[in-house]
């Protein structure tokens, strides 16, 4: 039988997210003060993990992300530490794709318009200029897990979908073209970003990428918040060239009170929720604890560290 090891968690979690422990683990938080001397950690994005904060405790042998994204852990500070990172990579998968349809839909819907428009007691469009998603050219700036699952869903609205992924030679989806992402980028109707935050990556959508963007065109942005110059999308916004954005992640995060991009007919915002449905958030605990115990206990795990 496993060893029943203490593993600290930085936020509280509700028990129905964590049934599938059944007794597993001892649970430890949610602060540095409570970390101690537990082996294994279980975090959110919130926090930043580097070489000073792995200094405090070494005792620590594994931080295991729940989610996707680890962005805010410097993996090669941890592995000079000994620590073993974790990720979930199919943990956001299916609430995140969702999603992103959902933002896709509100946006060029005109929805946040059209709510207000209603609550003004007025009845119907006014001016008809949402777009219709049968036949327009979708472009997905990653193809990986999440990515995949929009395009197969896009597909099934009658979109034309179109990708970049620096890692892919063929589509592994029949019917989704590969093309270079300025090609993507000029040709989507609705652009849709998939990729990681890396200092190759931020703001990679800027006032340069707005420009070449369609007429008309939409951006998603249901990754990271660093993909996009925040005051480039405004400036952009403003000036019509973009039809509207739709953003579950921001820089900063979340943004400021009073932020232009709050409150605007032709930008949704929601606040980094989009793996947060009640299964989504269960599956995201469950991975990021069973990577962790894999790890304690010598059993093979989701790793991201340098082999």
């Amino acid at each position: 039988m496993a060893d029943r090891h203490s593993i600290h968690i930085d936020r509280p979690i509700v028990q129905a997210d964590l049934d599938f422990l059944d007794g597993r683990a001892d649970l430890i938080g949610h602060d540095d003060a409570t970390l101690g001397n537990a082996p294994a950690a279980v975090i959110g994005i919130g926090d930043h993990w580097d070489a000073e904060r792995f200094a405090q405790f070494p005792n620590l042998r594994v931080i295991s992300r729940a989610g996707i994204g680890y962005d805010n852990v410097d993996v090669d500070a941890a592995t000079a530490a000994g620590v073993i990172v974790c990720n979930g990579p199919d943990s956001p998968t299916v609430s995140t794709a969702e999603h992103t349809l959902a933002l896709m839909f509100a946006v060029t819907k005109e929805l946040p318009a059209k709510i207000k428009r209603a609550a003004d007691g007025l009845s119907g469009p006014g001016a008809a200029t949402s777009l219709e998603l049968d036949g327009a050219t979708l472009g997905l700036v990653g193809l990986g897990r999440i990515a995949k699952r929009v395009a197969v869903a896009a597909q099934a609205f009658g979109m034309q979908v179109m990708a970049c992924d620096p890692f892919l030679d063929t589509s592994p989806i029949s019917g989704v073209t590969l093309a270079a992402l300025d090609e993507v980028i000029s040709s989507a109707q609705v652009l849709s970003l998939h990729a990681p935050s890396t200092a190759e990556t931020r703001h990679m959508m800027n006032a340069t990428s707005f420009a070449a963007m369609r007429q008309g065109s939409y951006l998603i942005n249901c990754a990271r918040g660093p993909l996009v110059d925040h005051d480039a999308l405004l400036v952009t916004l403003d000036a019509g060239h973009l039809a509207g954005a739709a953003l579950d992640v921001t820089d900063p995060e979340p943004l400021p009170v009073g932020h232009p991009l709050l409150g605007r007919d032709d930008v949704v915002v929601t606040p980094h929720i989009a793996s947060s449905t009640a299964i989504g958030r269960r599956r995201l605990y469950e991975h990021a604890f069973e990577n962790a115990l894999a790890v304690l206990d010598g059993r093979p795990a989701s790793i991201v560290n340098p082999s």
